[in-house]
């Protein structure tokens, strides 16, 4: 489809899924190089956050090859269209991750507060090594200074719905991503 409609706004598509999944097989390539080292003993823990990541976490477990744990955190920031610039935590960091190399997995990363408050929370959880794998990135807005290690996609500065990211919790199950329609 090359529109769609959710609540009340309408979204042309953007990004098709032949993209997204080439992207997505760039970064699991470079995870399997860097994290080769990982063992059953001392795995890798990805952090997925809830709900916008699930589809990329799902996509990113199914490319890499090093042993690894899937824990989940929530937090969010956003109402609608518009970040609220506050982050509110609704499922907290998991507790067993002292000493362990953590890899933040997200959906996208655009004002970057979510990035900064998991990255201080990691940091007070004594976590061996954390990094940030994002599926998007909306370049123009990011001004923060917590490294983004992995990036499958750099966007323009929009508002975007499917593969995982959501209008009101509505359009996540797309599998092509659409830009909001001028």
């Amino acid at each position: 489809m090359d529109k769609i409609t959710l609540h009340d706004k309408t979204f042309r598509r953007f990004i098709p899924n032949e993209e997204i999944e080439k992207a997505i097989d760039q970064v699991a390539e470079r995870l399997n190089k860097d994290y080769a080292t990982c063992t059953d003993e001392d795995p890798a823990i990805f952090l997925c956050t809830l709900n916008g990541a699930v589809i990329f976490a799902a996509e990113l477990l199914k490319r890499v090859t090093f042993p690894l744990m899937l824990k989940a955190v929530k937090l969010s920031s956003y109402e609608g269209t518009c970040s609220t610039g506050v982050v509110k935590t609704e499922v907290p960091l998991p507790a067993n991750l002292e000493g362990k190399r953590v890899i933040i997995v997200e959906d996208i990363v655009d004002t970057g507060n979510t990035i900064v408050a998991m990255s201080k929370q990691l940091k007070e959880k004594n976590v061996k090594d954390a990094r940030v794998c994002t599926l998007l990135l909306k370049k123009e807005v990011y001004k923060k200074d917590v490294k983004l290690d992995y990036v499958a996609m750099e966007i323009p500065n929009r508002f975007i719905v499917g593969f995982g990211l959501d209008y009101d919790e509505l359009g996540r199950n797309i599998k092509d991503i659409y830009v909001l329609d001028d």
